[in-house]
Protein backbone atom coordinates (compact mmCIF):
# COMPACT_ATOMS: atom_id res chain seq x y z
CA UNK A 1 0.00 0.00 0.00
CA UNK A 2 1.56 3.08 -1.09
CA UNK A 3 2.58 6.30 1.09
CA UNK A 4 0.28 9.02 1.65
CA UNK A 5 1.81 12.28 -0.04
CA UNK A 6 3.53 14.56 2.62
CA UNK A 7 0.86 16.42 4.06
CA UNK A 8 -1.95 14.81 3.12
CA UNK A 9 -4.48 13.75 5.58
CA UNK A 10 -4.16 9.92 6.29
CA UNK A 11 -7.60 7.63 5.29
CA UNK A 12 -9.53 7.15 8.50
CA UNK A 13 -8.70 3.51 8.67
CA UNK A 14 -5.68 1.57 6.09
CA UNK A 15 -4.95 -1.96 6.89
CA UNK A 16 -2.14 -3.38 4.92
CA UNK A 17 -0.67 -6.91 4.05
CA UNK A 18 -2.87 -7.61 7.43
CA UNK A 19 -2.03 -11.59 8.32
CA UNK A 20 -3.02 -13.89 10.67
CA UNK A 21 -1.64 -17.23 11.42
CA UNK A 22 -2.87 -19.67 14.52
CA UNK A 23 -0.91 -22.31 15.84
CA UNK A 24 -0.94 -24.68 14.33
CA UNK A 25 -0.42 -23.19 10.79
CA UNK A 26 -3.81 -22.37 9.80
CA UNK A 27 -3.63 -19.01 7.99
CA UNK A 28 -6.95 -16.71 9.18
CA UNK A 29 -6.43 -13.89 7.31
CA UNK A 30 -3.65 -14.01 4.10
CA UNK A 31 -2.45 -10.36 3.21
CA UNK A 32 -5.47 -8.32 3.33
CA UNK A 33 -5.30 -4.99 2.68
CA UNK A 34 -7.94 -2.05 1.83
CA UNK A 35 -8.51 1.41 2.72
CA UNK A 36 -11.35 3.53 4.50
CA UNK A 37 -11.21 7.21 3.35
CA UNK A 38 -15.04 8.16 4.19
CA UNK A 39 -17.65 7.71 6.51
CA UNK A 40 -19.58 4.69 5.02
CA UNK A 41 -21.31 1.38 5.39
CA UNK A 42 -18.87 -1.38 4.46
CA UNK A 43 -20.39 -5.06 4.66
CA UNK A 44 -17.34 -7.77 5.14
CA UNK A 45 -19.07 -11.07 3.68
CA UNK A 46 -17.37 -14.69 3.00
CA UNK A 47 -18.28 -18.29 4.11
CA UNK A 48 -18.17 -19.01 7.32
CA UNK A 49 -14.22 -19.43 8.12
CA UNK A 50 -13.45 -17.00 5.80
CA UNK A 51 -11.65 -14.79 8.23
CA UNK A 52 -14.47 -12.14 8.75
CA UNK A 53 -14.50 -12.29 12.56
CA UNK A 54 -10.94 -12.36 12.66
CA UNK A 55 -10.24 -9.59 10.25
CA UNK A 56 -12.98 -6.88 12.73
CA UNK A 57 -10.78 -8.23 15.98
CA UNK A 58 -7.18 -8.12 14.56
CA UNK A 59 -8.41 -4.22 13.92
CA UNK A 60 -8.94 -3.61 17.51
CA UNK A 61 -6.25 -6.39 18.73
CA UNK A 62 -8.56 -8.44 20.80
CA UNK A 63 -6.91 -10.71 18.19
CA UNK A 64 -3.03 -9.93 17.85
CA UNK A 65 -2.15 -9.78 14.00
CA UNK A 66 0.40 -11.94 13.31
CA UNK A 67 2.09 -9.46 10.76
CA UNK A 68 0.18 -6.32 9.00
CA UNK A 69 -0.58 -3.27 9.48
CA UNK A 70 -3.40 -1.49 10.88
CA UNK A 71 -3.64 2.41 11.04
CA UNK A 72 -6.29 4.59 11.97
CA UNK A 73 -5.51 7.95 11.11
CA UNK A 74 -2.08 8.28 11.96
CA UNK A 75 -1.90 6.26 14.41
CA UNK A 76 -0.33 2.68 13.86
CA UNK A 77 -2.66 -0.37 16.23
CA UNK A 78 -0.23 -2.68 15.38
CA UNK A 79 2.54 -3.05 18.29
CA UNK A 80 1.26 -0.43 20.42
CA UNK A 81 2.10 -1.19 24.61
CA UNK A 82 -0.92 -1.69 26.40
CA UNK A 83 -1.45 1.75 27.68
CA UNK A 84 -1.43 3.20 24.52
CA UNK A 85 -4.04 0.11 23.01
CA UNK A 86 -6.26 1.07 25.47
CA UNK A 87 -6.29 4.93 24.22
CA UNK A 88 -6.44 3.66 20.82
CA UNK A 89 -9.32 1.74 21.18
CA UNK A 90 -11.26 4.58 22.56
CA UNK A 91 -11.77 5.30 19.20
CA UNK A 92 -13.00 2.04 18.02
CA UNK A 93 -16.79 1.32 19.02
CA UNK A 94 -17.46 -2.50 18.78
CA UNK A 95 -20.73 -4.26 18.46
CA UNK A 96 -20.46 -7.57 19.34
CA UNK A 97 -22.71 -10.58 17.82
CA UNK A 98 -23.42 -11.61 21.46
CA UNK A 99 -23.94 -8.21 22.66
CA UNK A 100 -22.14 -8.59 25.26
CA UNK A 101 -24.06 -6.81 27.88
CA UNK A 102 -23.39 -7.39 31.48
CA UNK A 103 -27.34 -8.75 32.63
CA UNK A 104 -27.11 -7.57 35.53
CA UNK A 105 -27.05 -4.73 35.17
CA UNK A 106 -29.56 -1.38 33.78
CA UNK A 107 -29.96 -0.37 30.41
CA UNK A 108 -28.84 2.64 31.31
CA UNK A 109 -25.87 1.44 33.46
CA UNK A 110 -24.90 -0.62 30.37
CA UNK A 111 -25.03 2.50 28.36
CA UNK A 112 -23.05 4.43 30.31
CA UNK A 113 -20.14 1.74 30.16
CA UNK A 114 -19.15 3.25 27.38
CA UNK A 115 -17.81 6.08 29.31
CA UNK A 116 -15.25 3.74 31.33
CA UNK A 117 -12.36 4.42 29.55
CA UNK A 118 -13.03 8.56 29.84
CA UNK A 119 -14.07 8.54 33.50
CA UNK A 120 -11.46 6.85 35.03
CA UNK A 121 -12.20 3.64 37.79
CA UNK A 122 -13.14 5.01 40.46
CA UNK A 123 -16.11 7.03 39.06
CA UNK A 124 -17.29 4.02 37.00
CA UNK A 125 -17.03 2.02 40.02
CA UNK A 126 -18.99 4.15 41.79
CA UNK A 127 -21.24 4.79 39.10
CA UNK A 128 -20.51 8.63 39.50
CA UNK A 129 -20.75 9.36 35.99
CA UNK A 130 -20.54 13.46 34.56
CA UNK A 131 -24.16 15.24 34.01
CA UNK A 132 -23.43 15.57 30.53
CA UNK A 133 -22.78 11.67 30.05
CA UNK A 134 -26.27 10.74 31.66
CA UNK A 135 -27.70 13.23 29.52
CA UNK A 136 -25.91 11.87 26.64
CA UNK A 137 -27.21 8.55 27.30
CA UNK A 138 -31.28 9.44 27.56
CA UNK A 139 -30.80 11.12 24.41
CA UNK A 140 -29.21 7.87 23.23
CA UNK A 141 -31.95 5.77 24.64
CA UNK A 142 -33.94 7.68 22.49
CA UNK A 143 -32.15 7.57 19.18
CA UNK A 144 -31.64 3.70 19.27
CA UNK A 145 -35.35 3.42 20.15
CA UNK A 146 -35.41 2.28 24.15
CA UNK A 147 -36.64 5.50 25.66
CA UNK A 148 -38.58 4.65 28.65
CA UNK A 149 -36.54 1.54 29.62
CA UNK A 150 -33.53 2.80 31.13
CA UNK A 151 -33.94 1.02 34.63
CA UNK A 152 -35.19 -2.38 32.68
CA UNK A 153 -32.20 -5.24 33.13
CA UNK A 154 -30.74 -6.10 30.15
CA UNK A 155 -31.55 -9.54 30.72
CA UNK A 156 -35.07 -8.86 30.14
CA UNK A 157 -34.35 -7.37 26.75
CA UNK A 158 -35.25 -9.03 23.70
CA UNK A 159 -32.41 -9.76 21.71
CA UNK A 160 -33.49 -6.71 19.25
CA UNK A 161 -33.48 -4.48 22.03
CA UNK A 162 -30.19 -5.83 23.54
CA UNK A 163 -28.50 -5.16 19.92
CA UNK A 164 -30.10 -1.58 20.43
CA UNK A 165 -28.27 -0.89 23.68
CA UNK A 166 -24.84 -2.78 22.14
CA UNK A 167 -25.19 -0.16 19.29
CA UNK A 168 -26.03 2.71 21.88
CA UNK A 169 -22.95 1.86 24.52
CA UNK A 170 -20.66 2.01 21.35
CA UNK A 171 -21.68 5.54 20.02
CA UNK A 172 -21.64 6.46 23.88
CA UNK A 173 -17.60 6.20 23.35
CA UNK A 174 -18.33 8.96 20.21
CA UNK A 175 -15.47 6.48 18.18
CA UNK A 176 -14.06 7.29 15.23
CA UNK A 177 -14.90 3.77 13.51
CA UNK A 178 -17.92 1.50 14.19
CA UNK A 179 -16.44 -2.70 13.59
CA UNK A 180 -19.68 -4.52 13.98
CA UNK A 181 -19.35 -8.40 14.43
CA UNK A 182 -22.59 -10.20 13.34
CA UNK A 183 -25.53 -7.63 14.28
CA UNK A 184 -28.11 -9.60 12.87
CA UNK A 185 -27.03 -13.60 13.46
CA UNK A 186 -29.48 -14.01 16.07
CA UNK A 187 -32.24 -11.69 15.14
CA UNK A 188 -35.84 -12.63 12.86
CA UNK A 189 -35.50 -11.06 9.30
CA UNK A 190 -37.23 -7.70 10.35
CA UNK A 191 -35.43 -6.78 13.27
CA UNK A 192 -32.23 -7.88 11.77
CA UNK A 193 -33.11 -4.94 8.64
CA UNK A 194 -34.17 -2.83 11.21
CA UNK A 195 -30.85 -3.19 13.01
CA UNK A 196 -28.56 -2.72 9.77
CA UNK A 197 -31.08 0.16 9.16
CA UNK A 198 -30.23 1.83 12.61
CA UNK A 199 -26.64 1.41 11.89
CA UNK A 200 -26.73 2.68 8.57
CA UNK A 201 -28.68 5.95 9.95
CA UNK A 202 -26.05 6.41 13.29
CA UNK A 203 -23.00 6.58 11.19
CA UNK A 204 -24.58 8.77 8.32
CA UNK A 205 -25.45 11.28 11.60
CA UNK A 206 -22.07 10.83 13.01
CA UNK A 207 -20.24 10.70 9.86
CA UNK A 208 -18.46 8.15 10.82
CA UNK A 209 -17.45 4.53 8.88
CA UNK A 210 -18.62 1.14 10.12
CA UNK A 211 -17.52 -1.78 8.69
CA UNK A 212 -19.77 -4.85 9.48
CA UNK A 213 -18.91 -8.55 8.86
CA UNK A 214 -22.36 -9.80 8.29
CA UNK A 215 -23.36 -13.09 6.70
CA UNK A 216 -26.77 -12.40 4.91
CA UNK A 217 -25.66 -11.38 1.58
CA UNK A 218 -28.99 -9.58 0.79
CA UNK A 219 -28.82 -6.97 4.25
CA UNK A 220 -25.28 -6.66 3.24
CA UNK A 221 -25.91 -5.63 -0.67
CA UNK A 222 -29.18 -3.45 0.92
CA UNK A 223 -27.40 -1.54 3.54
CA UNK A 224 -23.99 -1.03 2.74
CA UNK A 225 -22.40 1.37 0.13
CA UNK A 226 -19.68 -1.15 -0.45
CA UNK A 227 -18.85 -4.74 0.17
CA UNK A 228 -15.47 -6.55 0.80
CA UNK A 229 -15.54 -10.06 0.12
CA UNK A 230 -13.17 -12.52 1.76
CA UNK A 231 -12.75 -16.14 0.46
CA UNK A 232 -10.17 -18.39 2.73
CA UNK A 233 -8.69 -15.40 4.25
CA UNK A 234 -8.01 -13.36 0.99
CA UNK A 235 -9.58 -10.35 -0.09
CA UNK A 236 -11.14 -11.68 -3.49
CA UNK A 237 -13.58 -8.45 -3.71
CA UNK A 238 -13.54 -4.86 -2.78
CA UNK A 239 -16.42 -2.47 -4.53
CA UNK A 240 -19.53 -1.12 -4.75
CA UNK A 241 -22.73 -3.41 -3.10
CA UNK A 242 -24.00 -2.36 -6.74
CA UNK A 243 -21.67 -4.78 -8.35
CA UNK A 244 -22.30 -7.73 -6.21
CA UNK A 245 -23.16 -10.15 -9.57
CA UNK A 246 -23.86 -14.09 -9.18
CA UNK A 247 -19.87 -13.88 -11.03
CA UNK A 248 -18.64 -11.97 -7.63
CA UNK A 249 -20.51 -14.30 -5.49
CA UNK A 250 -19.58 -17.29 -7.41
CA UNK A 251 -15.88 -16.37 -6.55
CA UNK A 252 -16.40 -15.17 -3.10
CA UNK A 253 -18.61 -18.84 -1.52
CA UNK A 254 -18.30 -20.89 -4.84
CA UNK A 255 -20.86 -21.90 -7.69
CA UNK A 256 -24.00 -21.94 -6.77
CA UNK A 257 -27.55 -20.06 -8.55
CA UNK A 258 -27.48 -16.21 -6.72
CA UNK A 259 -30.08 -14.98 -8.75
CA UNK A 260 -32.71 -15.21 -6.45
CA UNK A 261 -29.75 -13.85 -3.60
CA UNK A 262 -29.21 -10.69 -5.43
CA UNK A 263 -30.85 -7.60 -4.38
CA UNK A 264 -32.94 -6.11 -7.22
CA UNK A 265 -31.71 -2.93 -7.96
CA UNK A 266 -34.31 0.18 -7.05
CA UNK A 267 -35.95 -2.13 -4.09
CA UNK A 268 -37.71 -0.10 -1.31
CA UNK A 269 -35.30 -1.09 2.13
CA UNK A 270 -37.53 1.10 3.85
CA UNK A 271 -40.93 -0.66 2.75
CA UNK A 272 -39.46 -4.26 3.62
Amino acid sequence: MAAAPAGAKPPLLAIDKLTKVYPGGARALDAVSFTIERPEVIAVIGSSGAGKSTLIRCINRLVEPTSGSVRLGATEIVGLPPAQLRQARRRIGMIFQEFNLVDRLTVMENLLSGRLGSVGFLASFLRRYPPRDIANAFAMLDRVGLAGLQDSRADALSGGQRQRVGIGRALMQDPDILLVDEPTASLDPKTARQIMRLIGSLAAERERPALVNIHDVALAQGFSSRILGLKAGRLVFDGPSAELTPAVLTEIYGAEDWSRTIRPAGEDEEGA
